[in-house]
């Protein structure tokens, strides 16, 4: 720890009374941001329940037409991103119900806080920063920064796999499993208030499993592990992501595929981010005994 550290560290000291102060007013922003973004999330949740639907509605569509064929997984995607219209059918368009009068009030609301976590979460992460910046060194301020940006991107990555890929499958795999004979009819019709848990769920468990590169990071900067120690138990961690894509994916070897292979992917790139994390302790670690010798 230089000097200039210390005082930094010395000029932040404060009283717990101060401290305690200082975390009221950040509470109080972030709640009064998580309001005002719950407010605006409820006014628009109709929306924002629509565009979470689009998926239903592209897989709806596509096997109302492809009844019986091969269905492109490309089309699915392209459909969902709206890069490709949805086909028309002869049906009606995705239905959704509710079977309590308040369901659709309560899966609003419930939408309306999910949002507003993603609207606010800029807020709330400055104000995480502020409160404890002024107890980090001056590096690990540095360090602190990146993560707070790069997790929040990997959040989306996840959520963005779920919407464009795994939603339109899952759905389609649903439909898929229809019964129709000439006394029978079994039709999907989902709940909106399950569609909701089923889209909040999947989103929340590919967004928290990608995380794992800046966990992994924050390990390896801690010490805790090493590149070593993570190459050479790889393939407990592939068994590992797959006991977790088994158990937070819905019951199909598809969606299962969908969490595993990209977690795989990112234990990798966890592995070479930890190896960098190294390599460039290694070097300051030369450079110091470098200037030391010359002292000497």
């Amino acid at each position: 720890m230089t000097d200039r550290d210390e005082a930094e560290i010395e000029a932040s000291r404060a009283p717990l009374m101060d401290h305690l102060v200082e975390l009221r007013g950040r509470l109080v922003w972030c709640v009064v941001a998580f309001g005002l973004a719950f407010i605006l999330c409820f006014f628009f949740a109709g929306p924002i329940y629509i565009f979470l639907v689009r998926p239903f509605a592209a897989a709806s569509a596509i096997y109302a037409t492809n009844i019986g064929h091969h269905v492109s997984p490309f089309d699915l995607i392209l459909v969902t991103a709206g890069i490709h219209p949805i086909p028309p059918t002869t049906e009606e368009a995705a239905q959704l119900i509710y079977t309590a009068p308040l369901e659709i009030l309560f899966t609003k609301m419930k939408l309306a806080g999910f949002g507003a976590v993603f609207l606010a979460f800029p807020v709330l992460a400055f104000q995480l920063y502020r409160f404890v910046a002024p107890g980090l060194y001056r590096n690990e301020k540095g360090a602190f920064l990146p993560f707070l940006i790069a997790s929040p991107m990997l959040f989306l990555l996840g959520a963005a796999l779920v919407y464009f890929v795994m939603l339109p499958f899952v759905m389609w795999f649903s439909l898929s499993q229809q019964i129709t004979s000439d006394t029978v009819a079994v039709a999907l019709l989902p709940k909106v208030s399950e569609y909701l848990n089923l889209v909040t769920a999947l989103i929340l468990a590919f967004g928290l499993c990608f995380q794992l590169p800046v966990v992994m990071t924050l390990l390896g900067l801690a010490g805790l592990i090493s590149s070593k120690f993570m190459s050479e138990g790889r393939r407990y961690a592939i068994v590992g992501v797959v006991v977790v894509a088994a158990i937070v994916t819905p019951p199909d070897p598809i969606s299962q595929l969908m969490l595993a292979v990209p977690l795989v992917i990112l234990y990798e790139i966890s592995i070479w981010c930890v190896r960098l994390i190294e390599l460039r302790r290694n070097m300051d670690e030369d450079g110091e005994e470098s200037g030391s010798a010359e002292l000497a």
